[in-house]
């Protein structure tokens, strides 16, 4: 377990699968910026047999909060940025249920995750991109000391639409 003042991340128990579950195909708790459409029954059970869903090249911790409650997941992908293994990084994503939105549980978690992935793995980059108006995951991702970069503009189809999406990062020591 990676733990802070408010959330600590663990990996995903064989317990935790319905809940997994549900949430994936619930449009409250996934909220209008992580709307990809429907998600198949089963799939988290098949790569929880497979792998745990922790890998050198991606996985999925839960979110707890002090006092026990699962209030989310935080996920991370490797991308490159040319070729040879000296070029990977990071990207990393989070959910929280609506009840523990906006009261720090994110920003300590994206926190907790970046500090995980840079104390386990040799890369220099941890990247997170949110919708242009996302306004409050923005402000976490600073608070958990991230910098914006730059707009990757109409890179995301959700909802029927194109969006913007603005790219943070956070570099091995800040």
């Amino acid at each position: 377990m990676w733990s802070g003042e408010k959330v600590a991340l663990r990996p995903v128990a064989a317990g935790d699968l319905n809940q997994l579950e549900a949430w994936a195909n619930d449009r409250d708790h996934t909220g209008e910026f992580n709307a990809f459409g429907l998600r198949a029954t089963g799939r988290l059970a098949r790569s929880f047999a497979e792998t745990g869903l922790l890998t050198d090249e991606q996985g999925l911790l839960l979110v707890q909060a002090n006092d026990g409650a699962i209030v989310g997941d935080v996920d991370y992908r490797h991308v490159r940025h040319g070729p040879g293994w000296s070029n990977r990084a990071f990207q990393i994503g989070i959910s929280l249920s609506p009840p523990y939105r906006g009261r720090g549980y994110g920003a300590e978690a994206q926190r907790l995750l970046a500090d995980y992935l840079f104390a386990t793995y040799a890369i220099e980059r941890i990247e997170a991109e949110t919708d242009s108006s996302n306004i409050a995951e923005q402000r976490a991702l600073e608070r958990a000391g991230f910098t914006y970069e730059g707009t990757l503009r109409r890179a995301q189809w959700r909802g029927g639409t194109w969006h913007d999406l603005f790219l943070y990062s956070k570099l091995r020591g800040e």
